[in-house]
């Protein structure tokens, strides 16, 4: 098969290798999807620079992808065979092979059904940013009737945060940084959009709310965003963060927190608990059921300008996420 990988880390033109590899073969328990796209996330770039060491001498990067399946393992019912199908952890907990390949074979349990009416290039957006989101968003537990606040609510996981709590039935506060992002957060399910370059993002929640503060925080940043969060939340409130790059040694008032009874809790996909993925895969597949479902594809790149994806992933600025093409 065509495949992309690297076998050492660093800058994505200097590592990253276009060529022939064995097509895998389904073990026990697995499917074989024949990939028609592979989603380029941040942490896809972060593991190939080196940010996390390497687990094996080769690796096919990227986590997520959507594709066909064209053959099982043992064990796993055949009428999967034919099936579009989107996944999720392909370079991850314990896996080299990911899913920058014409091919990739995992455990059944990753895969999830495709609708027909979602591209496969939308597909491969759902796995990182999608579950991402759905994690932090039910973190607490249910969230219908309850104000949220989603920071970043034009970014690959924060749009998928705005859509998810709005589905479930939440009132939903977002953050952006320009009137084009405000705009797609409203498409989003979005009630209220805080431009926090020109707006006091504590100040608007309040007025919002009435003073009260809201239920729950989903964060983008909350190094960064420690002291609007905190000002925001109210009495015996939650926060769950997926990032914390502005400052990842903050200062913590911990006896405000006290005072107010907040509960923090910071979230990663690949050593979430089991169940709570499975869950999360569950209602990821209901949501996109629906036609009409905003699923972002920043931009394409084929097979063979995975150096290009990478690259224009680390630029930043993207709206949506970005994909590889992984049959042409």
């Amino acid at each position: 098969m065509r495949a992309v990988w690297y076998d050492r880390q660093g800058p994505a033109d200097e590592v990253l290798m276009t060529g022939e590899l064995p097509t895998p073969e389904p073990r026990l328990g697995e499917v074989r999807v024949r990939l028609e796209a592979s989603g380029v996330n941040p942490s896809d770039t972060y593991r190939r620079r080196g940010a996390v060491p390497a687990e094996y001498p080769r690796v096919i990067p990227n986590s997520d992808g959507a594709g066909v399946i064209d053959a099982v393992g043992e064990g796993v019912d055949k009428a999967w065979v034919g099936r579009r199908v989107w996944l999720f952890n392909g370079q991850r907990n314990g896996r080299w092979m990911g899913t920058a390949a014409e091919y990739i074979s995992l455990d059944v349990s990753l895969v999830r059904e495709l609708p027909d009416h979602v591209s496969f290039a939308e597909g491969a957006t759902l796995g990182i940013p999608g579950l991402t989101a759905h994690g932090c968003v039910f973190a607490f537990g249910p969230v219908q009737g309850r104000t949220l606040l989603v920071t970043g609510g034009a970014g690959a996981v924060g749009h998928y945060a705005v859509q998810l709590a709005a589905w479930a039935g939440a009132r939903v506060i977002t953050t952006v940084s320009s009137a084009d992002k405000a705009e797609r957060a409203k498409q989003g399910g979005a009630e209220w959009v805080i431009n926090y370059r020109s707006e006091d993002v504590a100040a608007r929640v309040a007025e919002i709310t009435k003073g009260i503060g809201v239920d729950h925080v989903v964060d983008v940043d909350l190094g960064g965003n420690l002291a609007p969060v905190m000002a925001s939340v109210r009495d015996s409130g939650t926060i769950a963060y997926y990032a914390t790059n502005g400052d990842q040694t903050p200062k913590l008032n911990l006896r405000a927190m006290m005072g107010k009874n907040i509960t923090v809790r910071g979230f990663t996909l690949p050593t979430s608990p089991i169940a709570n993925r499975v869950r999360a895969q569950d209602d990821m597949t209901a949501f996109i059921g629906t036609p009409g479902r905003i699923l972002s594809v920043a931009d394409r790149f084929p097979l063979y300008q995975i150096a290009a994806a990478h690259k224009s992933v680390e630029a930043g600025g993207k709206v949506g996420t970005v994909v590889v093409e992984c049959q042409t």
